[in-house]
């Protein structure tokens, strides 16, 4: 069990063993509301409207310290300028940085979804000494703390070993049946207090895939096919939201009533089924989550 604050700060660990001590966090709260009440106009006070969160503003008060040594100190500050610099997710919308906290008394990390946007120092004066006081600031676009490690569930499509035939006597008109494709079921366990959006991995081959929760009775289906060796993923969290055919926008192939926004884990025990047609023993549907919190 951790007994004292560690971080990872968009990759740069922070806490024990390492050369930036944590003195205050703040932005662990409540997040701030993005309100849509209306005011009354023939009376007292307003209409509530619905509610929702703005992001996340997490703020470290931190100090590099390597005493004697300003090189290192230096150093250290410039690893956090450069994760903040990161360029594939600085400059690609949607891609986003991770914020990782394990806090005493608990037994797993939690992470937060989001851009560094600060990084600062109160001062340099002391640099001779090796110590650099910063400041951090990391807005976290979804206010939401996620669980580690990644859990998965992986649910096999295999050949029906049934056989539609004849059976005498013949009566005309004669047709044959198709076998219904076989349908396959696991338990997705959330063990947080919040829904968890799922990410979706489907590989090839296998057409028209229908993927059901049944505990939310939301479905996921796609007129559509994919050929052996490829792949099929489905992002449902907020913010990075699509379908991709192996890094081609595939969002068209959904069903009018396949939400991805309606497409959830709740917490505790799910049952995933899936259903698809000309698929083979190597078909695959990986369904990855993170527990979802509402707080640290």
């Amino acid at each position: 069990m951790a007994t004292a604050i560690a971080i990872n700060f968009a990759g740069v660990p922070m806490g024990p063993g390492t050369p930036y001590l944590i003195s205050e966090i703040s932005g662990l709260g409540t997040p701030e509301l993005r309100t849509q009440d209306v005011e009354l106009a023939s009376d007292d006070g307003a209409f509530p409207g619905a509610d929702y969160y703005q992001p996340r503003i997490v703020t470290i008060e931190a100090g590099i310290r390597t005493p004697g040594d300003p090189a290192a100190a230096t150093d250290a500050l410039a690893e956090l300028h450069r994760a903040a610099a990161t360029p594939s997710i600085r400059r690609d919308a949607g891609d986003l940085a991770v914020l990782r906290v394990r806090w005493p008394g608990r037994d797993s990390t939690r992470r937060l979804y989001g851009r560094v946007r600060r990084v600062e120092t109160a001062t340099m004066s002391k640099v001779n000494f090796g110590w650099i006081p910063i400041t951090l600031e990391f807005a976290a676009t979804d206010p939401r703390w996620h669980g580690e490690p990644e859990k998965t569930l992986s649910l096999p499509l295999s050949i029906s070993t049934e056989r539609v035939g004849f059976t005498a006597p013949l009566v005309a008109p004669i047709t044959t049946g198709v076998v219904e494709p076989e349908r396959r079921n696991g338990w997705a366990v959330n063990d947080g207090d919040l829904p968890a959006w799922p990410s979706l991995t489907i590989q090839g081959p296998v057409s028209n895939p229908r993927i059901d929760c049944e505990a939310t009775g939301r479905t996921i289906a796609l007129d559509y096919s994919i050929k052996r060796d490829e792949t099929l993923r489905i992002e449902t969290r907020p913010g990075t939201r699509w379908v991709l055919h192996d890094g081609a926008n595939a969002s068209f192939a959904l069903t009018r009533t396949s939400r991805l926004d309606r497409f959830t884990l709740p917490d505790g025990w799910s049952r995933m089924s899936w259903t698809g047609s000309d698929y083979t023993n190597a078909t695959r549907l990986t369904v990855a989550w993170r527990d979802a919190y509402t707080a640290l």
